[in-house]
């Protein structure tokens, strides 16, 4: 028996709507390119930080304008809460970095196509078991972790800043807080659901 015309046209209809996911991968290759130009700004600020120790004052100034500190006189040497902001700003950029990889590789591999790194040695303990729900907590928690980065930064700095800005960093991190718990707890209501339905 022949299928109507109508649905010989559309019987490929699925199959392209499925290769249209191939459409993501140059937002990775971008989200790829982005975490070069971290390394390399990683890589500026260690240097800076590297030659203001060394007495460098060029050096100096651009940390000392990078981290917000313009309180008091023009600084002749490092502090220790300048090197501090700028290892918790190196400290950031390296969170950002791992958050650019669990969206780079646990996004492709979920929405994507299988990498097939089962075999791999380096193959990411969290990426045996990745899914849209797990990724989704996994973002959250990083997101708060580089809240808190920021937030501590803005606390030891804290005379440079504004009530309202602190106020406000509190705030933005507890909302953080609070949606991440959110998700987290409404992911192991669908996997309860889930897991009973598998039972019936």
């Amino acid at each position: 028996m022949s299928q109507p015309p109508d649905q010989n046209k559309m019987r490929h209809l699925p199959n392209w709507i499925f290769a249209s996911r191939w459409l993501q991968l140059p937002l990775y290759l971008g989200l790829i390119l982005a975490q070069g130009v971290y390394v390399v700004h990683f890589w500026v600020e260690l240097v800076h930080l590297v030659q203001a120790a060394f007495g460098n004052q060029e050096a100096l100034q651009i940390i000392f304008a990078a981290t917000g500190q313009h309180a008091g006189a023009a600084p002749t040497h490092l502090t220790e809460t300048t090197i501090m902001l700028v290892v918790l700003g190196l400290i950031d950029v390296v969170m950002i970095s791992n958050l650019l990889i669990m969206v780079i590789i646990g996004g492709y591999e979920t929405f994507v196509s299988r990498m097939n790194l089962e075999n791999h040695p380096d193959q990411p303990e969290w990426l045996s078991h990745v899914n849209a729900s797990v990724l989704k907590v996994k973002l959250a928690t990083a997101i708060i972790g580089i809240s808190s980065i920021h937030l501590l930064k803005t606390f030891i700095n804290a005379e440079n800043y504004s009530e309202k800005v602190l106020i406000s960093q509190t705030v933005i991190h507890i909302v953080f807080l609070l949606s991440a718990l959110a998700i987290a707890y409404t992911d192991r209501l669908l996997s309860h659901t889930n897991g009973g339905d598998k039972t019936h």
